[in-house]
């Protein structure tokens, strides 16, 4: 592995135990001081998007996101600043290496052994009267893998229309909806999107997936399908933090953190997330005899972001001053990026078995958590230890 792949892996964590994994490749690295920098991006923008969604579901791929910007930031005149922004040191990494890392984290991504089912890309889309600079077509598909096509922007329902059937035709139709409207004059619209859907490790039974009550607040209830099962499970109850979490393994490489905060605590425990707090979890779950109870769902977020990246300091891709000099010669040019994440949660491809009508029996001694109220969901791929999703479920249902 290239010492700049590693450092980009590094940054794309959000947990320093797949560092201490490869200390011993690090050692004399001097690109380590690169890593806690930057390690920091995934936390920051689910962060700032939850402060921004305070009352909703919200769902980001801090992975996916990454990408996106640092594709774009090959067609910026300020592209040094663009990935200084993103906390990249340009002088233990330089620009190209850091777009090489990027198409090697990618390839990866492809070819590691997760158990996910994952759907990932960037598409552009611009007006027919807009011309793109050969080179920046060429590098954005060269390390990117994305695509340019061209709409109609002054028919709105057909230029969406466009863009919907392109994304669903990529993600075989796991995600038929990524735009009805367009609330800034883009010139340039960048859609980000990723579908995760997993395998378990210890996979869930269909015939124990039964409707309960799921607690949105103190005053409101739904019912949603709540998987169970009762096994060894890696189980922590934190005393700094107020909350009890469990780390779920997926078949392959993939692995899950589900975090129940205490009553009322949710900002609390947000707040506290970040990569010494997702290490030091991960040194401290233990094999516990558990009943567990975890809701069924499929859950999607869409959005721009301008706002997102404006708030934890990347501004330069998107105001009216941007130099998009690399990208075209066309100006002034102004880009939208939006996000789209769909994650699907169920019992692991298993296929239902005929039932006697015989109640699952979940030991009175095992200790029961139930993710029946407001849970936080981190999933990450364990080959790369990059952030595949990060996800406040506020309503399941």
């Amino acid at each position: 592995m290239s010492l700049a792949l590693y450092t980009c892996l590094l940054w794309l964590c959000t947990n320093s135990l797949w560092t201490a994994q490869a200390s011993t490749n690090e050692g004399s690295s001097p690109h380590r001081g690169l890593a806690p920098i930057n390690v920091d991006f995934a936390f920051n923008s689910y962060q700032r998007r939850v402060a921004q969604n305070s009352d909703k579901n919200t769902l980001i791929s801090p992975v996916s996101i990454s990408t996106a910007l640092a594709m774009m930031s090959l067609g910026t005149g300020s592209s040094t600043q663009s990935l200084q922004n993103m906390g990249f040191n340009l002088t233990d990494m330089p620009e190209a290496e850091i777009h090489q890392s990027f198409q090697d984290l990618n390839n990866l991504l492809k070819q590691s052994d997760t158990g996910l089912e994952m759907n990932m890309g960037n598409a552009m889309f611009l007006p027919q009267n807009l011309k793109l600079k050969d080179s920046f077509l060429a590098h954005s598909k060269h390390y990117y893998e994305s695509e340019a096509l061209t709409i109609p922007f002054k028919d709105w329902t057909k230029a969406s229309q466009k863009i919907n059937k392109h994304v669903k035709n990529k993600t075989q139709g796991k995600i038929e909806h990524v735009v009805s409207d367009l609330d800034s004059p883009a010139t340039l619209i960048l859609v980000n999107y990723i579908f995760l859907k997993g395998t378990w490790k210890l996979p869930f039974s269909p015939e124990n997936t039964r409707e309960e009550d799921f607690y949105v607040n103190e005053t409101s209830t739904v019912k949603a399908p709540m998987m169970v099962q009762s096994g060894s499970i890696d189980y922590f109850n934190d005393s700094e933090i107020p909350c009890q979490l469990v780390q779920m393994n997926y078949v392959g490489n993939g692995t899950a953190f589900f975090i129940l905060p205490d009553q009322g605590q949710m900002d609390t425990v947000i707040a506290a997330l970040n990569r010494d707090t997702i290490d030091r979890w991960g040194k401290l779950v233990t094999p516990r005899q558990v009943n567990l109870y975890i809701p069924k769902f499929s859950m999607s977020d869409t959005y721009d972001l301008k706002d997102v990246m404006a708030d934890i300091g990347i501004k330069d891709l998107f105001t009216d001053q941007s130099d998009f000099s690399g990208t075209t010669e066309d100006v002034p040019l102004t880009l939208t990026v939006i996000h789209k994440a769909t994650l699907q949660l169920d019992e692991g491809n298993v296929q239902p078995v005929a039932t006697t009508g015989t109640p699952l029996h979940l030991p009175s001694e095992s200790l029961t958590v139930k993710f029946n109220k407001p849970f936080i969901l981190l999933i990450f791929d364990k080959f790369t230890w990059s952030s595949l999703m990060m996800s406040k479920i506020l309503n399941p249902a």
